[in-house]
């Protein structure tokens, strides 16, 4: 009875068979992933733009080429922050349909036993083979769509901070010497 809330995903993995619990594992990482950039981009990274901003205008120099360079190199490393997880979260997406595709072969697997036997079953055993063989194919899709999704518009807000970044910067200088 205190399990009763599990039975529907003990079901699903017992039709789906256990490369369901990989692929959830796998979404469950991407996903946490995915909540701590939005946490970051929305908490740690403003902070560390109004900093640099600050520091920049601080300096004195701002025109030379020794200044453009450490503009650049302080800008560049407060974006690399940003893209730190972007490996791990395409190879992630990645991996999903990968999962999916092992679930469809030990589906295909399953299949083929209840043929082999031939038991009077066999009508059940084929359907609880394709099951087997369908449903971790849509769930590994289905985490590797969105997945992407989440990666793309990152990379797009990536992109959009960059430009920001250096058009703030260029701004506060002009800001400073108005």
């Amino acid at each position: 009875m205190p399990a009763l809330w599990l039975e529907p995903l003990a079901r699903l993995v017992d039709a789906g068979g256990i490369v369901l619990v990989g692929i959830a594992g796998v979404a469950v990482l991407l996903f946490s992933l995915a909540l701590e950039r939005i946490l970051f981009l929305r908490l740690t990274y403003r902070h560390a733009r109004r900093a640099l901003i600050m520091r920049w205008t601080a300096r004195t120099d701002h025109h030379s080429w020794s200044a453009h360079t450490l503009c650049e190199a302080w800008s560049g490393e407060l974006i690399a922050q940003l893209r730190r997880p972007l490996p791990w979260l395409k190879l992630l997406v990645a991996l999903c349909p990968l999962l999916g595709l092992l679930g469809t072969v030990t589906g295909m697997i399953a299949v083929f036993d209840s043929l082999a036997l031939g038991d009077g079953g066999q009508a059940r055993g084929m359907a609880d083979g394709v099951a087997r063989a369908t449903l971790p194919t849509l769930a590994g899709m289905a985490v590797a769509v969105v997945g992407l999704l989440f990666v793309n518009r990152l990379e797009q807000i990536i992109r959009r901070e960059d430009q920001r970044l250096h058009d703030r910067l260029a701004r506060a200088v002009e800001a400073s010497h108005a």
